[in-house]
């Protein structure tokens, strides 16, 4: 029997060194070996900015792991220029598919308002609320 403990709390070294060795495998299989990180901040530079997102394009796709406004600038457009800005740049990247997820508590009417599409949910994640997936098929550049 293997000896495995579980540890509360953050790892960034262990998460880092096992994002890595998944990247390797999956750059292995497919061929595609073009995975890259992105941020996008408002203001541009900042060390506390006012919006930001954060994903990885790969594979013709891009992913969107956060996107965040903070809250006495929500419904002024920032989450859209940052989603536009991100579209442009996976195009940039010849991607065709853009995908994100949000919560059902968080702004999923935005996410369908900008063309993305519900392509899963799962209900109780966290439990009493969903968390929904979305995808968006950019135009050919």
């Amino acid at each position: 029997m293997h000896m495995i403990t579980v540890q509360g709390g953050e790892a960034p070294a262990v998460e880092a060194f096992l994002a890595e060795r998944i990247h390797e495998f999956n750059a292995a299989v497919t061929g595609y070996h073009d995975g890259e990180s992105f941020t996008a901040v408002h203001p541009s530079g900042s060390t506390t900015p006012l919006a930001g997102a954060a994903g990885y394009t790969w594979g013709g796709c891009c992913h969107v792991s956060y996107l965040w406004v903070s809250e006495p600038h929500r419904g002024q457009g920032l989450g859209s220029e940052l989603l536009s800005a991100i579209e442009r740049h996976a195009q940039a990247k010849q991607c065709a598919l853009v995908l994100l997820s949000s919560h059902s508590f968080q702004a999923p009417e935005f996410y369908a308002l900008r063309g993305y599409e519900q392509v899963a949910r799962v209900n109780d994640h966290p439990v009493g609320h969903a968390n929904i997936f979305y995808a968006k098929r950019l135009p050919a550049r």
